[in-house]
């Protein structure tokens, strides 16, 4: 049975500040840099007959998935992606989500984001450390003992920590490309470190029926398309895919979430090509199209909502859910509609992390009442404890972590973008307090989303925003 993992107290973590406004004025540093860690040789090879990988297991339900397994692939526009054969073969099992984007640029920093609800500014791919202070995905899984853990290929042993490896000129595992293994809060755990581990792991975990409820799945350099190409990806991904599909253990009651980091075009709208497979997905929508704003962000906001749990109390807080969890539960739930034509998610605003905007102080996560994010079950405990007594100065940018998007820094954080929460009733627009404002004289009924995706709610089915053919079919 799974147990609960040590959380670090409270009284050893240091408590930061919210971040304040880039202007005209603001002076920024010099990012602090951390020593990046790269074990030598001999440690490796000692380290591989020695380093422990864990594989606990754990049943607890989930309100339309009981297991969810995320895959990332590298850097690709949608279009392109959308149009590769394999793609298209992987597209006909499941649910296509024609409007779901990457966060900004580069590949780092949506991976880091998308397991603590922030990139905090990054913009870079160097070697990152998050404090132990800043939360994570697996804090909110751990408090229900729902088991996780991540597959990393090429990883030379499980919670290996260095900047790279490889036992060749190609193939390489990236550091870059591991979420969980930035944050602090998981790498001062030696029980956590443990569940990070590679894909003979996974090969074994797999053939003794021991995956767990929650994994992030991330190929070497070469399958993932990053020092290769689209078509190199698309192959590995069907390959690797096919036989899961197949597989009664792994399809019963299984989101799998096959998606990319980013986009190739720094010019144009960061919309990737990402589906909906596994035995989550009912045969009747197989082959359909979900039309629905998301982000890596609503990952979380999704498994939050799926089993019950609290929110990280950042930009998870207001993140979409998955339409396909949200009507198969009738809950009521309804997704903003996103006019993202003013927001390219291309650029990282100013932050710890980042090396262009540096700005010392950490934003303060929202800690607000137990209905104030999306899922509707608050903001995780410790969270509370450490930040919601902390000194945030009056005078700062404060991050609106209610909203269904993030600020974007080539767009003057939102400034250009709406949104609207359509009624249940008569199809009106929606704005809540504290929700992004709809500018005068917005566009009523169809908005235009960069990268050609046309945001029109075209029917209120189970309480959610639905378009397209997807919402035809339910």
């Amino acid at each position: 049975m799974y147990s609960f993992y040590l959380l670090l107290s409270a009284s050893l973590l240091w408590v930061a500040h919210s971040p304040k406004t880039a202007t005209a004025t603001t002076t920024h540093g010099r990012r602090p840099k951390p020593t990046a860690i790269q074990p030598s040789p001999s440690e490796i090879a000692a380290s591989k007959l020695s380093a422990p990988a864990l594989s606990p297991t754990s049943s607890v339900e989930g309100k339309a998935f009981n297991r969810i397994i995320q895959i990332w692939l590298e850097n690709t526009d949608y279009d392109l992606a959308a149009s590769n054969p394999d793609m298209k073969w992987l597209a006909n099992q499941g649910i296509t989500l024609t409007n779901f984007w990457a966060l900004t640029h580069p590949s780092q920093s949506n991976y880091a984001a998308a397991v603590s609800g922030d990139h905090f500014g990054m913009d870079h791919d160097e070697f990152v450390s998050v404090p132990a202070n800043v939360s994570t995905v697996v804090d909110l899984l751990d408090t229900k003992g729902i088991s996780w853990g991540e597959y990393q290929e090429g990883l030379p042993y499980a919670g290996f920590q260095g900047k790279q490896y490889s036992e060749s000129s190609k193939n390489s595992y990236v550091r870059k490309h591991n979420p969980l293994i930035m944050y602090e809060s998981v790498t001062l755990n030696a029980t956590r470190l443990s569940l990070i581990k590679n894909f003979t792991s996974f090969d074994t975990d797999l053939a003794e029926e021991r995956l767990p409820q929650w994994s992030f799945i991330t190929p070497n350099m070469t399958n993932d398309g990053h020092d290769s190409s689209l078509d190199t990806a698309a192959k590995w991904a069907r390959s690797f895919l096919e036989p899961l599909l197949k597989n009664d253990y792994v399809m019963k009651d299984t989101l799998i979430l096959l998606t990319f980091d980013e986009n190739h075009s720094y010019s144009t709208g960061n919309r990737i090509f990402s589906l909906m497979l596994g035995g989550a997905v009912p045969q009747s929508l197989r082959g359909k199209e979900d039309n629905t704003f998301y982000n890596h962000y609503s990952t979380i906001s999704s498994i939050s909502f799926n089993w019950a749990l609290p929110s990280l109390g950042r930009w998870d807080c207001g993140a979409n859910i998955f339409a396909l969890l949200a009507n198969q539960t009738n809950s009521g739930i309804r997704n903003w509609v996103v006019n993202t034509t003013a927001m390219p998610f291309s650029t990282s605003y100013p932050g710890p992390l980042s090396n262009k905007l540096y700005i010392p102080t950490w934003p303060q996560p929202t800690t607000g009442e137990q209905r104030s994010c999306v899922a509707k079950h608050g903001v995780l405990e410790s969270v509370k404890r450490v930040w919601e007594h902390a000194d945030v100065d009056s005078g700062g940018r404060g991050e609106n972590y209610s909203s269904p998007y993030p600020w974007d820094g080539s767009t003057g954080y939102n400034n250009g973008a709406n949104a609207y929460l359509p009624s249940k009733t008569d199809g009106s627009k929606e704005t809540p307090t504290g929700a992004p404002a709809v500018p005068a004289g917005s566009p009523s009924e169809s908005p235009k989303g960069n990268g050609g995706v046309n945001e029109v709610r075209l029917g209120w089915v189970g309480g959610v925003v639905l378009s397209g053919v997807f919402a035809a079919v339910l």
